[in-house]
């Protein structure tokens, strides 16, 4: 079994490591775009391009299924890329958790790169799923290219720029970006308030792995032996995990899979 995950930068970490959990058997090829990241400030058109070009490197290793591991890219370029692959290679969607969130009660904040907040797709979602709850978007600008870069200080900034916009009384945050999983716990502490509830966060990242063993036929097994081999693709090219990667613990989990030769 092979697992093929897209995005712009290092955001597809969580889902990559949510499917090494549930089977560690299964190969990986991770394929992102170091050399037109970030994906969020671009044209539609030139996120798409791009999404299908790295699509596109994952593809030649012949994965039995592809996760676009990308808010934005799935927001923008969903259609392109199933048109472009689907039937023979499914493609596997990464829909910011509104759903769940709403389902709470709320009032809801929903985290997202400036691309994704406001777009006629995160606004459908929300009327769809969140009709009735207090919803706030909040664009964090460089949040997402921060934590690419494992740039603690920039990282920090724009977590502090975002809680300040959402609201108090807000119990509930979505990250609608991948790469804002990778900081979660630093998310919760900038907007948990003295004295109110646990901060809920909803990501994205069991989710879209859960499905994707779901499309091929699949079922988790976590106690399957770790044999497995991981490739990475930076830009079309094959390289290996970048140091920034290992900044976070879902990287760190990754490295110890044996890159492919």
């Amino acid at each position: 079994m092979k697992i093929a995950l897209m995005d712009s930068g290092i955001g597809l970490l969580p889902a990559a490591a949510a499917v090494r959990r549930l089977r560690p058997d299964a190969d990986l090829v991770l394929s992102w775009d170091p050399d037109g990241m970030p994906w969020g400030p671009r044209t539609p058109q030139d996120i798409t391009r791009r999404a299908l070009a790295v699509a596109e490197a994952a593809a030649a290793h012949g994965p039995d299924v592809l996760i676009v591991a990308c808010n934005t890219a799935s927001v923008h370029s969903l259609p392109e890329l199933r048109a472009r692959f689907e039937p023979d290679l499914p493609i596997i969607g990464t829909v910011p958790a509104i759903k769940p969130a709403a389902a709470g009660g709320g009032p809801v904040a929903i985290w997202a790169t400036p691309a994704t907040t406001g777009s006629p797709y995160q606004r459908g979602l929300i009327r769809e799923f969140a009709d009735g709850v207090a919803v706030t978007e909040v664009p964090c600008p460089g949040l997402a290219d921060a934590v690419h870069h494992a740039d603690e200080a920039a990282t920090d900034a724009a977590i502090a720029a975002a809680a300040a916009l959402t609201p108090d009384d807000v119990t509930t945050v979505v990250l609608g970006c991948t790469n804002y999983e990778l900081v979660g716990e630093r998310i919760r502490a900038a907007v948990q308030k003295p004295g109110h509830a646990p901060l809920i966060l909803h990501g994205t990242a069991g989710a879209v792995a859960a499905q994707a063993l779901r499309r091929i036929g699949e079922l988790p097994d976590p106690g399957a032996a770790a044999e497995s081999r991981l490739t990475v693709m930076l830009s079309g090219q094959e390289g290996v995990l970048p140091a920034t990667a290992l900044a976070y613990a879902e990287g760190r989990l990754l490295s110890a899979v044996s890159p492919a030769r």
